[in-house]
């Protein structure tokens, strides 16, 4: 029912920038909860940003001030926004949708790679 792609992953030098765009399908975005994760090699996966539906933001400690998490329910977008992107941040990037429309639900993009390198 619900399908989402991540885009605007790459290659990015330290103390670059990247925006990062997951489009959903779907008829639950609006009332979903979103979550940017991240999964670098030989790492758990960790939460990075996520955005509730009433616009409630939350960050992890290491990218707070630095990522901005955003929502445009009218694309069915959600978008984050990488500055002063440090070599720890290489990872791949996963979008979550999590709804308890039809069931408490949760659907993954296929992710998308950032590396930070020099």
């Amino acid at each position: 029912q619900v399908q989402l792609v991540e885009s605007g992953g790459g290659l990015v030098q330290p103390g670059g920038s990247l925006r990062l765009s997951c489009a959903a399908s779907g008829s639950t975005f609006s009332l979903a909860r979103l979550t940017w994760y991240r999964q670098a090699p030989g790492k758990e996966r960790e939460l990075v940003a996520s955005i509730s539906s009433v616009y409630v933001t939350n960050y992890a400690d290491s990218v707070k001030g630095r990522f901005t998490i955003s929502r445009v329910n009218s694309e069915k977008r959600v978008y984050l926004q990488m500055n002063t992107l440090k070599p720890d941040d290489t990872a791949v990037y996963f979008c979550n949708l999590a709804t308890t429309i039809g069931g408490n639900r949760d659907y993954w993009g296929q992710g998308t790679q950032v590396t930070v390198s020099s």
